[in-house]
């Protein structure tokens, strides 16, 4: 299988594939071909030798089977957020589940079904209106599979565990088109795989979650002058040390919309507001911020929050590391850094883990590193082509600036280049070679290749 030439169909072909298949079959040059290859990440422009647009699971079985027959390897796009812009194939098929996005909730099981297209937004909707939620992705378009399928990082790790810590079973297509159910009782050894092991072992149509009572939260933004960064970072690492689970927060080292330099948190209290206030008073004797959006609301109202600041299209060099740490020299490097950006558009972030996170056995998941503090994303991004190679080299200089700290690395934060080098400091050598194993059993062939990739033996 190549995954770079550009295969040509004969017009047959593509004819009988659109005799059997619900959705839309689009090939290059096509009406929505290049809508449809367009990602999050507009580095990533890549252009695949058709794209299909299932709208049942036997599309997708049929579209699986076509790749088999016409020896294409094969992306799969849920929401199209991956950080490296993986979603889309280079020369190979591209299914995009955006067609399949249904939720369905039962509120006396206190479970969802989503399908493999859905959003976060969709999902937070759906379970929203039972006064019920799961961790999911602060980003409300980002896509639940992919999320899901990488660990899943989110508002209420602490208090729930990740995305896929709640993940019950999922309806799954392998590379031979099979569709089979992987739960803790039916092949669990893929099921174990696809928490934390992303898009290597088929294309999952419909997820199953385990969903919390959760309706308002107390939560927000707070935003301060650069200056005081350093400060805050301080007294984040202090609260953090002996935050309540319930209590999931973000320091963030950023600029206002204006360009203006600032550092800020965003925060999310799982509980009453009273609580919460409780459990951020040293935030707020920090001193009075210059943007205050702190308050009791809808979970879903969190959700949204930070939406506008992270628009599709831009260009996203993006960086990341688990910290073992927050030392002080880690923090005058992250400061330090992030004076020197070229761009106003990237950001530094940390991610406070612990928890419900921690709580569950390293070994129960395919997702590694659930003993980490933090998790640092270096977001380089910006507007104009003069920015590229500064940014970019940007965001190096932030690893190598802190590495005295860092503590492996979390796969859905892999961003372009990285598939290689660093793929393995996702797992650990003991739990690569377990995914290989799955790998070597659901798609030894790697038909599913374009991912944070888990190439098999054979």
């Amino acid at each position: 299988m190549s995954a770079t030439e550009q295969t040509t169909f004969s017009p047959v072909t593509i004819e009988a594939l659109r005799s059997v298949f619900s959705g839309a079959v689009l090939l290059p040059g096509d009406n929505g071909f290049d809508s449809a290859r367009a990602v999050w990440n507009g580095m990533a422009d890549r252009t695949p030798s058709l794209i299909v647009q299932p709208v049942t699971t036997s599309d997708v079985v049929t579209a699986v089977n076509f790749a088999h027959d016409q020896n294409l390897p094969i992306a799969v796009r849920g929401g199209g957020h991956s950080a490296a812009g993986l979603g889309v194939s280079i020369g190979g098929l591209t299914i995009d589940l955006r067609r399949m996005r249904q939720v369905d909730v039962d509120p006396d099981r206190q479970t969802a079904r989503a399908q493999g297209g859905a959003t976060w937004a969709e999902f937070d909707a759906a379970t929203h209106a039972h006064g019920l939620a799961t961790t999911g992705g602060v980003i409300s378009t980002t896509g639940v599979g992919g999320l899901t399928l990488g660990g899943g990082i989110g508002n209420l790790m602490r208090s729930y565990g990740l995305a896929s810590d709640n993940l019950l079973s999922a309806e799954v297509v392998t590379a031979d088109g099979m569709v089979i159910t992987a739960s803790a009782t039916e092949h669990p050894d893929l099921f174990w795989a696809l928490r934390g092991g992303g898009g290597n072992f088929g294309v999952v149509t419909t997820f199953e979650f385990q969903l919390h009572q959760v309706d308002q939260v107390f939560g927000g933004m707070l935003l301060f002058p650069a200056e005081r960064a350093a400060d805050l970072l301080r007294v984040y690492r202090e609260v953090t040390k002996t935050a309540p689970n319930a209590l999931a927060t973000y320091a963030a080292l950023l600029s206002a919309p204006d360009g203006t330099p600032v550092c800020g948190l965003v925060i999310c209290y799982n509980g009453p507001a009273d609580e919460g206030e409780a459990a951020i008073k040293a935030f707020r004797d920090f001193g009075p911020p210059i943007v205050d959006t702190v308050g009791a609301m809808p979970y879903p109202a969190l959700q949204t929050m930070l939406d506008e600041g992270f628009p599709s299209g831009l260009p996203v060099w993006w960086r990341a590391h688990f910290l073992k740490q927050l030392s002080d020299d880690g923090i005058a490097a992250l400061v330090d850094q992030h004076a020197k950006r070229p761009s106003p558009l990237s950001v530094l972030l940390l991610e406070h883990l612990g928890g419900a996170v921690a709580r569950i056995a390293r070994d129960e998941t395919a997702f590694d590193n659930r003993q980490s503090e933090y998790n640092l994303a270096i977001i380089g991004r910006w507007t104009e082509p003069g920015q590229a190679d500064p940014t970019i080299a940007w965001t190096r200089a932030v690893t190598a600036a802190i590495q005295a700290d860092t503590d492996g690395v979390y796969v859905n934060y892999l961003g372009l280049g990285e598939q290689t080098d660093r793929i393995r400091a996702a797992y650990g050598e003991e739990k690569y070679a377990r995914l290989v194993t799955v790998k070597n059993l659901y798609d030894p062939a790697n038909r599913f290749c374009f991912n944070q990739n888990i190439k098999p033996t054979t």
